[in-house]
């Protein structure tokens, strides 16, 4: 299938169509795909920064606005369901108005809504302006790929989605450790602060440099209900990942939001084959480069985020690090993406991505194995190893499966595929996080009351264990200050060594899903429709 895209290539103010076959090569600022690179690169970077540092406030918030501990969830998981849930129709409506469009609006709402942030005096409006956040930033995600599908030609796209990943990883990763100091130093409200000189750099280059590409058969109708069934869908499977921790696998709330997302989605597949131009064209997953792209996408964010989740843990519970020193510790990881990442598309251009997606998550599998094997005394010098390895073999992932999952795609398709690959990886991290959690709570459960009566401390009451287990899930150890030096001591080696052993079985299971995947990776190809989204401009 092939499609033929039309530019404006004066702005929003001139709408004549220009085929790109009778464009000449683009000398100047707009539409030069480097810069466009550049451009979106400094819009994602604001909103995946956003995505940890965010986390390293959440303290200093509670105390500041006087929050509950389910006040300041609420500061993440209204972000995060504001964005798994409008991630595709977000997508859709860039593939309807054009990307650029999308883009300096998800921009600019973004940086005003995180400027609002930090001018809140309640949790109250907090939580409601990160929800404006995740909606904001669904529209700048899919867009930015969008951008550079259109902008690139084939044999370019990879490359500049290295850099993308790249820059994606290295904002992840840092966000602890910036995060921290502006806490440290500034306060609470300077996280949110400094999006906003950011998005307005994002605004400026993207008026001056971006061009509006569009499919000539663009669709040119919304598909209401599909959107409603969708969005209710994903917000039923995100919020009984969200809360299983809380109410637990075996509670009817949370096998009744599973069972309403199954059936959410079941109308909604049953409705797609039905209308006439609709959200998701489900021939879309004929390709099976395609969908084993978004599996490999989900798959590889179960095992990286809930792997992950539980180091940061490790790091500052069990050997006592302040977050800033954690990220710190975290480099080698960062370093190795941003390093990874360019060379990744180098590699999946001259040898097509199942080779290189397939060496990515073996290499994932074997640092998750190796995490399962630290311990309290680990050396720095060991994590480091591991953390690197872990680095190398999600590079690839990160660049060739979102390259497969949008040049699978057709052109007018191209938001609804960035939208997608967003989409399997904000799932994935969610799954992740509450499988493995699930996991290291069934190991703590299971291993602490041996532990604590080999260690011959004082017997524990029922409703007391629990409140140890709720603490030694992550690393910390349920001592008081009127707790006796020397028993506070025992306790808390039971208290590592316990939950050393939740995270060794999380990441054993991690590297499991992660060979799963090596597999799924030999399912992948080169995008069948790249020709056909081969932007022109000089490069």
């Amino acid at each position: 299938m092939t499609s033929q895209t039309t530019i404006d290539k004066t702005g929003p103010g001139d709408k004549t169509p220009v085929s790109p076959l009778d464009q000449a090569p683009s000398t100047g600022l707009r539409g030069h795909p480097w810069f466009t690179l550049i451009t979106v690169a400094v819009g994602v970077m604001m909103v995946a920064l956003d995505g940890t540092i965010v986390a390293i406030a959440n303290p200093a918030i509670a105390k500041d606005l006087g929050a509950t501990f389910a006040d300041v969830q609420w500061i993440t998981n209204a972000y995060f369901l504001a964005l798994a849930v409008s991630l595709i129709t977000a997508g859709k409506l860039g593939d309807r108005f054009g990307h650029r469009q999308t883009f300096l609006i998800g921009v600019t709402g973004f940086a005003a809504a995180s400027g609002a942030i930090g001018l809140s005096h309640s949790i109250a409006f907090v939580v409601t302006f990160r929800v404006f956040q995740g909606l904001f930033g669904a529209l700048l995600m899919p867009a930015a790929l969008g951008l550079l599908r259109a902008t690139f030609p084939a044999e370019k796209l990879n490359m500049a989605i290295g850099i993308w990943g790249m820059v994606i990883g290295a904002s992840t990763a840092g966000g602890p450790i910036l995060g921290g100091l502006l806490v440290q130093h500034v306060s609470w409200q300077s996280v949110f602060f400094i999006n906003v000189p950011v998005g307005l750099i994002a605004l400026v280059l993207g008026l001056l440099i971006l061009l509006d590409h569009r499919a000539e058969n663009a669709p040119r109708s919304f598909d209401i209900l599909g959107i409603v069934l969708l969005s209710g869908a994903m917000f039923c499977l995100v919020w009984a990942l969200i809360k299983a921790p809380a109410w637990g696998w075996g509670d009817g709330r949370t096998w009744l939001f599973m069972g309403l997302s199954v059936l959410g989605f079941a109308a909604f597949s049953f409705w797609e084959t039905r209308v006439k131009e609709p959200l998701i064209p489900l021939g879309l997953f004929r390709s099976v480069p395609l969908s084993a792209g978004v599996v490999l996408m989900v798959l590889m964010a179960i095992a990286f985020m809930g792997g992950l989740f539980f180091v940061t843990f490790y790091l500052q519970s069990v050997h006592g690090m302040s977050p800033v020193d954690a990220g710190l510790h975290l480099l080698p990881l960062t370093g190795m993406m941003i390093v990874g990442s360019p060379l990744a598309g180098l590699a999946i251009t001259k040898l097509g991505p199942r080779i290189p997606l397939a060496s990515g998550m073996a290499a994932t599998a074997i640092a998750m194995y190796g995490m399962s094997t630290l311990e309290a005394d680990t050396s720095s010098g060991v994590m480091s190893v591991w953390f690197a390895l872990l680095g190398f073999g999600l590079a690839p992932v990160m660049v060739g499966a979102t390259e497969v999952i949008v040049g699978n795609a057709p052109m007018e398709l191209s938001g609804v595929a960035g939208g997608l690959q967003q989409a399997a990886m904000q799932v994935g991290g969610s799954l992740g996080t509450a499988v493995l959690g699930a996991v290291m709570a069934s190991k703590v459960d299971s291993d602490l009351p041996g532990n604590w009566t080999d260690a011959k401390l004082p017997p524990l009451t029922p409703a007391q264990l629990d409140q140890a287990s709720e603490a030694v899930r992550v690393g910390v150890a349920p001592v008081t200050k009127e707790t006796p030096a020397a028993i506070a001591a025992q306790i808390t080696d039971v208290a590592h060594e316990t939950f050393i052993s939740g995270m060794s079985l999380a990441c054993l299971v991690a590297a499991g899903v992660a060979v799963v995947a090596v597999f799924v990776a030999l399912l992948t190809k080169r995008g069948e429709n790249a020709e056909a989204g081969a932007g022109v401009g000089h490069i």
